[in-house]
């Protein structure tokens, strides 16, 4: 249909009659000075909100320090460490312990390179400016990921502590690193196009991507140092334990001994000197390699977990098991994979895992209706549809389909608030923004905002339903990567 620029533009009368319109409103005249001297959010926010979500919760594990990823985006990193981390000390008896986020995030920028590379390679008979050429070709080796890139990064590479591999300036800012590695990485995607059309052979093309691999590892050594090959570890338990043979701290031994009249372990400990010395168990490993630490020191294994997803789209039918193409950073590991169920599924597997005492990795979209400073997500709590007079009324399926709220962001769940019917009505999560967002670090979620932003759940094969296990077995529907739920959070 044609028509006329007049047609098309803003009409001045109309301008004037929205102007008129918004004068005589008070209502307008108020919001407009709350938000122009405080900024929407602030403006926005609804005391009683705040006030219906406690952050008391009937569920709550006890969590180490609260994590920093600062001016980066290995959100998916951290919450996946610091889930695994929660595990690690509890089954050793540590006060704190933090793993080395730099470390897998310096392998993650060494196989998101590589692979790049490799599906440039395979989509030489592309266009460049063909859609799937574009999505691979939209961020080389950005910092964004998914739960299954991090456990393809564990079962290659393993894990080290913080104190092995600490943080440098690039991986708590990777901006400028991560721009001119994209950039090389453009430049050799360019020359690996060109040898192509001049007749070179895939053998010759692909020793040309491993030299050029070379220089990328020149730009990740330089910017956050060598990883280590093998490491020094030590630890202390806490003060009520012992270790046993195996480095395993031991609660004391007379626990739950009806017949004795008083505790050995505590006799033992107060006939020893007060000296100032620290007493605790220790553990100690010398020179001990990543994988050979991930092995004996994390007690689950990254690949019984299953993400789960709440994508209630038409084109994506529940109860169904999903492989994403061209997303996988680690090569050889294959793609990321998802299985779709309907919310009541998802919830449940949720609060199970939680119950038996254990955290969730889960990606939301952590923007929307979303206090960052103090912690909390909610609609009833961010009133912008009050501030604004309009409704927001896009429900979850269309913020996926439209863009409006897709995964963004990973955090970790610590715990959940049950009411008297046994129904959460809301969940503790712990960032990774550090102690200065939120409550010390932590947010509280309304249930109605998980219900509504909640999109993925990183879930152990035992908290599964027999028919959602099931469908791990199906062959997957294979989607392309610029459809709903393949943008990597960051």
């Amino acid at each position: 249909m044609t028509t006329d620029a007049s047609a098309r533009a803003i009409k001045p009368e109309l301008l004037r009659t929205y102007t008129e319109d918004f004068n005589k409103d008070r209502a307008n005249l108020i919001a407009a000075d709350a938000a122009v001297s405080a900024g929407v959010l602030k403006a926005a926010t609804d005391y009683r909100g705040v006030r219906a979500l406690p952050r008391d919760f009937s569920i709550e594990l006890k969590q180490g320090s609260i994590t920093n990823q600062e001016r980066s985006g290995r959100c998916w990193m951290f919450a996946s460490l610091n889930t695994l981390r929660y595990e690690l000390m509890h089954r050793w008896n540590l006060e704190d312990f933090e793993f080395s986020e730099t470390y897998l995030f310096f392998w993650d920028a060494m196989e998101k390179s590589n692979t790049y590379l490799e599906n440039v390679l395979r989509t030489l008979d592309e266009a460049t400016d063909s859609r799937l050429f574009e999505a691979i070709n939209w961020g080389p080796s950005d910092d964004g990921g998914w739960w299954q890139m991090f456990a393809a990064l564990v079962n290659k590479y393993g894990l080290v502590p913080k104190s092995a591999y600490p943080e440098s300036e690039n991986s708590r800012n990777s901006d400028d690193f991560k721009q001119y590695l994209n950039s090389k990485l453009r430049e050799f995607a360019a020359e690996l196009r060109r040898r192509s059309v001049a007749g070179a052979s895939e053998d010759e093309l692909r020793a040309l991507k491993d030299e050029y691999m070379g220089t990328v590892y020149r730009i990740c050594a330089v910017s956050l140092g060598e990883p280590p090959e093998e490491f020094d570890f030590f630890a202390r338990t806490k003060d009520d334990a012992e270790a046993d043979a195996d480095g395993k701290a031991e609660s004391c031994k007379c626990e739950g001994k009806s017949d004795a009249k008083a505790c050995k372990c505590d006799k033992d400990k107060s006939d020893k000197p007060k000296t100032g010395k620290d007493e605790r168990p220790q553990i100690r490993e010398i020179g001990i390699t990543p994988l050979e630490f991930y092995r004996k020191y994390v007690p689950v294994d990254v690949n019984d977990f299953v993400t789960l997803a709440n994508a209630p789209l038409k084109n994506r039918p529940f109860n169904q098991r999903y492989r994403i193409r061209f997303s996988a950073n680690v090569a050889e590991a294959g793609d990321m994979e998802f299985v779709n169920v309907p919310l009541d599924v998802f919830k449940k597997a949720a609060l199970d895992q939680l119950t038996a005492g254990h955290p969730i990795w889960f990606a939301c979209d952590c923007t929307q209706f979303a206090l960052r400073k103090d912690g909390f997500f909610d609609q009833s709590v961010v009133r912008v549809d009050q501030l604004f007079g309009t409704e927001f009324t896009g429900d979850k399926a269309h913020g996926l389909e439209y863009g409006d709220s897709p995964s963004n962001h990973a955090m970790t769940f610590t715990g959940v608030n049950l009411g008297e019917d046994g129904k959460p009505n809301r969940w503790k999560v712990e960032n990774s923004w550090g102690k200065d967002a939120g409550k010390d670090g932590y947010y509280v979620m309304s249930d109605a905002w998980f219900d509504r932003y909640v999109t993925e759940l990183i879930i152990r094969k035992e908290y599964l339903d027999d028919a959602t296990r099931a469908l791990l077995a199906a062959e997957p529907v294979e989607l392309d990567p610029w459809q709903p739920l393949t943008r990597r959070c960051r």
